[in-house]
């Protein structure tokens, strides 16, 4: 099993989103990264675990637990001109942009980013590091032991 941490901006998809999705899944559209892109193709498999991270908006951090619940497959916004993501070089033949669905498992406390900035034991995760602006990213398993141990309240 992997472990992963996936951004979201609440006020376009929040974890209140995923717990009101039907079965609490939804499509993780939108991704427009070819190394996001690449984790999600290449290495996501059913039954990772994923923080669901709330990002650009006042109080940033991880706000609940999901995991992976299907194969990748090709994203549908890549092939509506209508949409935000819309990529007119992509093809149903070729296309450029995949995607994962996830299920809620639980949300959680606010874990603020603020909070995981304390811990020497985090100052490794990629999204403390300066500059990152990736919206999925892997998770050392120590990491994600720390943070659901430590951090986040049952």
């Amino acid at each position: 099993m992997r472990y992963w941490l996936m951004k979201s901006e609440p006020d376009e998809f929040s974890i209140d989103d995923l717990a009101d999705a039907p079965n609490q899944t939804t499509p993780w559209t939108g991704v427009r990264n070819y190394q996001a892109r690449n984790f999600m193709r290449d290495q996501m498999r059913i039954g990772d675990r994923v923080f669901f991270y709330h990002s650009s908006c006042p109080q940033p951090g991880i706000a609940g637990i999901a995991e992976v619940a299907s194969a990748p497959y090709p994203d549908e916004t890549q092939f509506d001109p209508q949409s935000d993501y819309y990529d007119p070089k992509a093809t149903r033949e070729a296309p450029r942009w995949f995607h994962v669905d996830v299920k809620l498992v639980r949300k959680t406390n606010l874990v603020p980013l603020a909070e995981l900035r304390k811990h020497p034991e985090l100052a490794g995760m990629r999204i403390l590091q300066p500059g990152n602006r990736l919206s999925i990213t892997p998770v050392d398993p120590a990491e994600w032991r720390f943070i659901t141990e430590r951090l986040i309240q049952s």
